[in-house]
């Protein structure tokens, strides 16, 4: 289809009034008239008490305030314009330049001031920048992307490796973010359509080559979970310096990018990568392999000690420390080294007390839970759902979190000092909204978005399907135990109780299948600035 035929976008144009007061309105006509040749809408009063009294009978959008007015001041002016409308733009302009006055005035937080005389193209741009910035910029990002769009669609008709297909989800990334705050919904339905095909083929093309990187038949493939510290933290610990590892369950790509601002305020970003989760896109899977450095099967055989499978009793992550340990060693790393798993606020502020300790240590790893125990806690409470039901709220409730948990504060604290620092996270998760019917018997796993077990019944061409776990390194619990994935945002669902179980989970955030938000996941170096 033609871009024309797609990109319909259209901006409202709304009528801006401007409220202006100044005992000397009159020497003000010119100014007047040309914004009203440019279709703006100006009420011109001569005091703070006519200002008032406007405001409490019109629909102002920005209002111009003179400092020096007899009678009710321009600051006192404010001071009641702040306390009745405070989210409203206030522009001071006063003649003196003098230090208290502007203190003043800043404190009371008007939008900016101008210093008199003032010419009208000044005041155009004033009225421009503060009314008009959101629909301007959403103008300039929906140009933007829809020069992209064409791109992004040829990249998507081509054969991408695993590095294009970083580079693309990078720039859908960019524009999820970019396009966040745009006024038209056709270009956010545009985007969503996109960004879905891009997921068809992403999970297609993960199907394809999966089992080729995972029996070493690849040799072109991207890092992957057991790779990961091995090739991107191992060599951060060849150097003198302590190295802080910040693993944040659940983390995705998008949300990093939406907190990087925070973080870079006191940390900067030495390189931005990203590494491939294993499937299953889990807690149990794909941090085990992290930390071990080994495919799940291979812990198994290996550590057997250490394995604890979906059909036993036990916490399912309880002996990373033990595999870090181990994987620390067989790479020749005899060093000291701390683990912490953060599971509520009083436990992360005495870590942040304990950094002058953990500073003799080589390597620190720190986990931190929020965000795991809100994509659960999105399917168990109504309201977390409402809180978080979408991407845009999801990334910014993680942003809440980071600014008010102790997480920011070791940051805070880890800026001080000549250090490294890592953030990453074990996998990521996607909204799901589309189910697809399973049965089993009572051995099947509960996750929604793999299955493994006996007598499994599904439509093949529904799910990834691995007959042998062992073609993926998998533990093979069953005689005839074959492991299914969903794609991109389905889930599955029981027969038993069908319509109950759609309702209970549709729009929740889940994990485990294919998505590039599961799969593709940041891994961010830091140090001090």
């Amino acid at each position: 289809m033609a871009l024309n035929h797609i990109f319909r976008i259209q901006f409202p144009t709304t009528m801006t009034t401007i409220l202006w007061a100044d005992d000397e309105i009159e020497l003000l006509k010119p100014h007047i008239l040309f914004l009203e040749e440019r279709g703006y809408t100006v009420i011109p009063v001569t005091s703070g008490n006519e200002a008032i009294d406007e405001l409490s009978s019109n629909d102002i959008d920005i209002v111009f305030l003179d400092e020096n007015m007899p009678g009710l001041s321009g600051l006192d002016t404010l001071s009641q314009i702040k306390n009745r409308y405070p989210s409203l733009p206030v522009i001071m302009i006063t003649k003196s330049e003098e230090e208290h006055i502007m203190d003043e005035a800043l404190g009371s937080k008007i939008s900016d001031y101008l210093i008199k005389p003032v010419n009208p193209k000044q005041i155009l741009l004033t009225v421009k920048k503060h009314t008009e910035a959101k629909r301007l910029t959403s103008e300039k990002s929906s140009m933007s992307y829809q020069q992209q769009f064409r791109e992004i669609g040829l990249e998507l008709g081509g054969h991408l490796d695993h590095n294009e297909w970083v580079g693309l989800y990078r720039k859908l990334v960019y524009w999820d973010l970019e396009l966040a705050d745009n006024q038209d919904d056709n270009i956010h339905e545009i985007f969503r359509s996109q960004k879905a095909e891009a997921n068809r083929q992403f999970c297609r093309w993960y199907e394809r080559n999966y089992q080729d990187w995972i029996k070493n038949l690849s040799a072109d493939k991207p890092c992957i979970s057991p790779m990961v510290f091995r090739d991107r933290l191992f060599p951060l610990l060849k150097q003198e310096r302590p190295t802080f590892v910040i693993l944040i369950d659940n983390f995705r790509y998008d949300q990093w990018k939406f907190i990087q601002p925070t973080i870079e305020n006191h940390l900067r970003v030495d390189n931005d990568s990203l590494f491939f989760s294993i499937l299953p896109t889990t807690t149990q899977f794909a941090r085990n392999a992290m930390f071990s450095g080994l495919m799940p099967a291979e812990i198994e055989r290996k550590y057997p000690q250490y394995w604890v499978n979906e059909n036993q009793d036990g916490h399912k992550n309880q002996y990373e420390d033990q595999l870090l340990d181990e994987n620390l060693r067989r790479n020749g790393f005899n060093i000291r080294h701390s683990y912490h798993k953060v599971l509520n606020a009083q436990y992360g502020k005495r870590l942040v007390d304990s950094i002058p300790d953990m500073m003799q240590n080589r390597l620190n790893v720190i986990i931190y839970n929020f965000i795991d125990m809100l994509s659960h806690a999105s399917t168990e409470s109504g309201i977390v759902r409402e809180l978080a039901g979408n991407e845009r709220s999801y990334r910014s409730l993680t942003l809440s979190w980071i600014e008010h948990s102790p997480l920011i504060e070791l940051v805070k604290e880890l800026a001080e000092r000549d250090v490294n620092v890592v953030i990453t996270t074990d996998h990521g998760s996607t909204i799901v909204d589309r189910p697809v019917r399973v049965k089993g018997d009572s051995s099947l796993s509960v996750n929604l978005r793999y299955k493994q077990g006996r007598l499994l019944d599904y439509n093949p061409k529904d799910v990834f399907e691995v007959r042998d776990p062992r073609n993926i390194a998998m533990p093979k619990l069953y005689v005839t135990s074959p492991y299914i994935f969903a794609h991109e945002n389905d889930f599955f669902a029981y027969p038993n109780n069908y319509n109950q179980y759609v309702q209970l989970y549709t729009g929740t955030f889940q994990h485990g299948g294919i998505s590039m938000e599961e799969v593709m996941i940041p891994f961010v170096t830091l140090s001090r600035k």
